[in-house]
């Protein structure tokens, strides 16, 4: 199959890394692939050397016309017969494209966080009878769209998955120097989040519910004015460090020196960071909201709390910490659940048999 992926995201995110995963699979299956970003972007980046075409794409606005124009060149260039969108502007120029210009394509939406925005006529107009099929990442992605009333047969659920090759390349020394850095003794509760900013407010405000003093530290971000002002009403010493955006091959040392990683999204989608802490051994506590309820069985992988619960998030915290026979079991439930039920191989697999069942469908020509 000769495939597009197209996203207008330019982000450290999650996000970025999986659509890399999913081109870099799809090629090594012998597909031809196709990625269309903004040029300089994150993608590019990641992409670079991986043998996967990538051509610089800029959509300036939903219904750029050049923009629609430029798509459709861009399909019969490269003789496209599957175009995945990864983001708004993308679906729609998409949608457009194949309308206008007869491209006989088939068109696959992938959405990664649960639907706020979406609803009324015309968008669902555009997702339902704009695309041959819509991915959610996970179960709690395809209930928003369903409430949004998108059709639940047109909405078909392909976990995330993680690359077991990214983490083969851990470096000792980077994670000796994080522990130099921190002054991080074995006795210290050290609590860390990758993420962008995901309602990291709940998780200081919560720190003093804990009853010690915690060292948090928080990679994706820098403080802001709300941060600031709930440190200051800390009646325990308790740490914050900002490390803001790492390269994700940085950012992955520092799941070593947590001794937990706390996520309070409530929009998830289905967590690369979460993943990524339990394919490295270290536990995680989540919302139980949206994708972390795919991803997290409580007492088995993970443990979960209700959103704005600051006390039931406290206690989370006290028994990872404190429970030694429930931290081992989280541990080992969460490597298995990584590298087993996630792993990007199962990922790359259901996209292949579904972009194959969709093409076999359709009624023009190839």
């Amino acid at each position: 199959m000769n495939i597009l992926l197209i996203t207008q995201e330019d982000i450290l995110a999650g996000s970025t890394y999986s659509v890399s995963y999913l081109a870099k699979g799809l090629q090594a299956r012998g597909h031809m692939v196709v990625v269309a970003a903004r040029p300089g972007s994150v993608l590019e980046q990641v992409l670079t050397g991986s043998g996967v075409t990538f051509i610089p794409f800029t959509i300036p606005s939903r219904f750029h016309r050049q923009s629609v124009r430029h798509l459709a060149q861009l399909v019969r260039q490269h003789h496209i017969q599957v175009i995945n969108a990864q983001s708004s502007k993308d679906r729609y120029v998409t949608v457009l494209a194949r309308f206008f210009y007869r491209l006989p394509v088939i068109i696959v939406h992938t959405r990664r966080q649960v639907s706020l925005s979406m609803g009324g006529f015309f968008q669902n107009l555009i997702y339902v009878r704009g695309t041959d099929k819509i991915v959610a990442v996970s179960e709690g992605v395809k209930r928003s769209l369903v409430e949004k009333k998108i059709p639940a047969e047109h909405v078909e659920v392909v976990y995330n998955g993680t690359p077991t090759e990214k983490y083969q390349h851990l470096d000792s020394v980077v994670v000796n120097q994080l522990i130099k850095k921190f002054s991080i003794s074995n006795s210290d509760l050290v609590i860390g989040c990758v993420a962008r900013r995901k309602k990291q407010d709940q998780l200081l405000r919560s720190l003093d519910l804990i009853g010690r003093p915690v060292k948090v530290i928080l990679v994706g971000i820098t403080e802001d004015d709300e941060l600031r002002e709930i440190r200051s009403r800390w009646t325990l010493p308790h740490q914050v460090f900002y490390e803001g955006e790492q390269v994700g091959s940085i950012a992955l040392h520092y799941y070593k020196v947590f001794t937990m990683t706390v996520l309070c999204s409530t929009t998830e989608g289905l967590s690369q960071g979460l993943l990524e802490s339990m394919y490295l051994g270290t536990p995680v506590i989540a919302t139980a909201a949206a994708g972390n309820l795919d991803l997290i069985k409580p007492n088995e992988n993970g443990l979960l709390f209700t959103d704005g619960d600051l006390a039931g998030l406290a206690s989370a915290i006290r028994s990872v910490s404190e429970d030694s026979s429930l931290r081992q079991k989280l541990i080992s439930g969460g490597i298995t659940t990584a590298s087993d039920t996630f792993s990007i191989d199962r990922t790359i697999a259901h996209y292949e048999k579904l972009f194959g069942q969709l093409l076999s469908s359709r009624k023009f020509e190839s």
